[in-house]
Parts: structure tokens; sequence; C-alpha cells
């Protein structure tokens, strides 16, 4: 724990950068429901795993919740209607990735009511885990913060493996983004009755809310709203990115390091996000699924600035003109500026991996486009990176195509490209975006070749 965070008397993890927060347009504006446009299009692949299989054919009418595509094995959860409508086509449609996914398109009844169909709903008092682990993957639950990993995945435990803590992370460090915070404060409830189903179903001791000293707030309202037979806390931490990855908020709520290459439950913590949480404890007493999900819409770029309850499927260029745009806007990124990816096209939807849509002007764009100088080993990248590496030396060989070197002899795989390094360093080297092509030719090397042995001197 670094003095300041001593000081303070705020828990924290090592090293980590303080990035402007560029949160003050939207942290105050309450959730306000989003306009359906006049097409959704739903991609059966908006999570980590198999897509989804259609249930509905075109020319069929749904209902607003009404399952359109089940889950295809474990790795793979379902998708929902977000709207009353008709199924106009099921086909092809373009992701942020770049490839073209398969997707239903939905045209949406003008004069529908949108009320929501409700499916078999799972009770706290008597479901048991694995009927609540099911409920999760019917729900179509998936990480919001960003990650869209299948919910009822973390959920399954193997012979031998035991979690003691649930963590529920509010830290939401990336820049601009407030969703979270919203949802703290707005849908408090949802998320106490979440951590309910989640403690059940883990078996968990106690759940810890983390949530940054940004967000008092929020802090103070889970604080007064918690409740008394609820074996839960909510702890105050200091301000720093990357915070919102497991491993660190792990390391400043427990102290535990989770060992390279492992998963939080090899030191026997769970992490969920608040938003995920909260969409547990709302779905789950009801048997309903995703339809929709609260989205940060803000940056310089954009007009009305808010935090929107946006139908999953969205079109990104109908949220634009909704919320109105500079005409000089440049970059439109989905997530954060950090760890979010840049938008190749506006006809992409949106998902429910999408915590935030920011969006830059041409003038913020130069600032960033700067030129890239050679490395001169000041060892700011080093200092910053939270789960220490040495981004200098990875920078170096990536240069070279070393890609296997830096995966064997200088654990590459660890890094979870959060921009911590490419944030510091003076010569504006894009070091994490060197890494995620690293990354991307050792997988596929590791696809075609049996695995790497692991390097001398540690362990197999």
């Amino acid at each position: 724990m670094t003095l300041t965070a001593r000081l303070l008397g705020f828990k924290t993890f090592r090293h980590g950068v303080h990035p402007p927060e560029w949160k003050d347009e939207t942290s105050r504006l309450a959730i306000r429901q989003f306009p359906f446009a006049p097409v959704l299009i739903v991609p059966l692949v908006q999570h980590m795993g198999k897509p989804s299989v259609p249930e509905v054919r075109e020319g069929q009418e749904v209902v607003r919740g009404q399952r359109l595509a089940r889950p295809d094995g474990f790795m793979s959860v379902s998708m929902h209607a977000p709207a009353s409508g008709v199924v106009r086509r099921i086909g092809l449609a373009p992701s942020i990735s770049g490839r073209m996914v398969p997707a239903v398109y939905l045209e949406p009844f003008p004069g529908s009511t949108q009320e929501v169909q409700e499916g078999k709903p799972c009770p706290l008092d008597t479901a048991t885990p694995d009927e609540i682990v099911d409920a999760v993957q019917d729900a179509g639950v998936v990480g919001l913060g960003g990650a869209a990993f299948p919910t009822h995945v973390k959920l399954r435990f193997r012979e031998g493996e035991y979690v003691d803590t649930l963590i529920i992370n509010g830290v939401e460090c990336e820049p601009y983004l407030t969703t979270d915070h919203r949802v703290m404060l707005e849908q408090s409830d949802d998320l106490f009755r979440g951590v309910r189903y989640l403690l059940k179903v883990t078996g968990a001791e106690r759940a810890i809310v983390g949530v940054e000293a940004n967000k008092r707030d929020a802090y103070e309202h889970l604080r007064a709203g918690l409740p008394e037979d609820l074996p839960a806390t909510v702890e105050l931490l200091q301000v720093k990115y990357p915070q919102g990855a497991e491993k660190m908020l792990i390391a400043a709520l427990l102290g535990r390091e989770v060992p390279s290459g492992g998963l939080p439950l090899h030191v026997h913590a769970l992490c969920v996000n608040v938003a995920t949480t909260a969409e547990i404890g709302r779905l789950l007493p009801y048997g309903r699924g995703i339809q929709e999900r609260v989205i940060t819409i803000t940056g310089p770029a954009v007009r009305k600035k808010g935090n929107y309850k946006i139908p999953i499927g969205t079109p990104l260029r109908f949220l634009l003109e909704e919320v109105g745009v500079d005409e000089r806007v440049d970059r439109v990124f989905l997530g954060g500026p950090m760890m979010g990816a840049s938008a190749s096209s506006l006809d992409i939807p949106i998902t429910k991996g999408t915590s935030g849509v920011v969006a830059f002007t041409g003038a913020e764009s130069e600032r960033t486009h700067r030129k890239v100088y050679p490395c001169i080993r000041c060892g700011y990248c080093v200092e910053a990176c939270p789960i220490f590496l040495d981004p200098s030396r990875l920078g170096l060989l990536a240069l070279n195509d070393e890609h296997q070197r830096m995966a064997e002899e200088h654990n590459l795989m660890d890094c979870f490209e959060c921009g911590s390094c490419s944030f510091v360093c003076p010569s504006h080297i894009p070091l994490v975006q060197q890494f995620r092509v690293a990354k991307a030719a050792v997988r596929k090397a590791r696809a075609v070749s049996p695995p790497l042995d692991p390097p001398k001197g540690t362990a197999s």
C-alpha cells in the first residue's frame, strides 16, 4: 500500500496510474430511458463462448423479453427480444471486432406497450444453487463491466474449489464512465438482492462491495441501505487505475495475490460487477432475460451526455443521432478510452458488454496521435504496470517479433491490456497495441502446436 493510501486510510494495490477522471459531467445525471431504434440488431454472440442458437424465424412476431436464441453448450447464454416486434431478418451483422457475426434483425412495433414477458421465476428462498446457475444462464447474464464473460460459468466450481469472499466490483476506474455509479445509487435494492443470490450459489461467508473514493455518495448510500441480515460490507478504496481489474481489486481488498496464469478462485475469491449483480437481482425473481442495460454516453463530441437505459441491439448510428454529436466527431469508443475499442463502423449495435460510448472530436485525436520516439529506458512503464511486468523489455522484443520469447520468458500472457504502460510512456510508444498483436500471434501458434514448455526456473 502506498504512503498516500495509508495516510488517507483507503485500501489500494501497488503500482497503477492516475489518468484524468472526466466523470463530473455525467456522475450526477439520473438514468433515463432511451427510445427504440427503427430496427434493433441483436447479435447472437455477445459473450465469450459459442454463439446462441436462434429459436425464432423470419417474419415471426415476438414479445419483449421473449427468448430469441438458446445457449449452445456451457460457454453460451440466451438472447432475448429487446422489444416487441417482428423478426425481419436473421443474418450477419458487423461487430466491434470487425468480424461479421450472426444476428437477429428486429423491427419494434410503434404502438406496443412494450411490457416485458415473464418466464419461470427463480425464487431466492427455495431455489437450489444449481437452479440459480441455470437461471443466470437462461437470463443471458454476462459480465456487464465490459468483459462479457458468461456469469454462470464463474458460478460453477470444480471439486475442491470454494469461495470464502464474494467481491462486488463497484470501482469503475475507467475514465468518463459513470454507469456503475448510477446503478449503485438507483438500483441498490436489486443489487442487494443479487448479492443474496450470489452468496447462496457460491456458499461464500461474506460479501464486500468495493467503491472508489470518487463515488462517496454511492458508498454512503449503500452503507445506509445495507440490510442488517446481509453478511456484507461496503469498503472505500483509493482512486487509482486499473483497480477495477479482478486481480487488483482482490489485492486491494483482501491482500491476496492471484498467481500468474491463475484465477480468483485460486485465492478463494469471486468478483462480480455491480451492474451484473443488480441484473441478477432484477431478473431472476421474475424469470426474465436481459433486454437492455445502463450505458454512459459522453465525451467532448456528445451534446446530450448522460446515463441511459438502452435496448440491446440499438445501432450506434441511431444512438449518436439521438444524443447529438459535434460535426467534427472523429473517434467513438465503446467502453472507456483506456481499455475500450474504437468503433470502425457506426452500423455496429450496442451489446451486453457495452458499458459506455465515448465520442471525441478531431481536436482531441490530434493530441493523442503523437510522434513515437525510441525507448529511453526511463522505467516509468515498469513502475506503472499493476502486475509487475517489464513493458519496456516486452516492447523491444515486440519490435523484433520475438513473440514466443515474450510469452516464455517475460509472462506476456499475464498482461490484461490495461494500457497503463502506454499512458505513462514519454516516448508515446503504443505498448499495449504491440502486446495485443504479440498475444494474438502466441495464441495462433499454440492453436496449431503443442503447449509451450514452462520456462526454466518456474513451476510447471
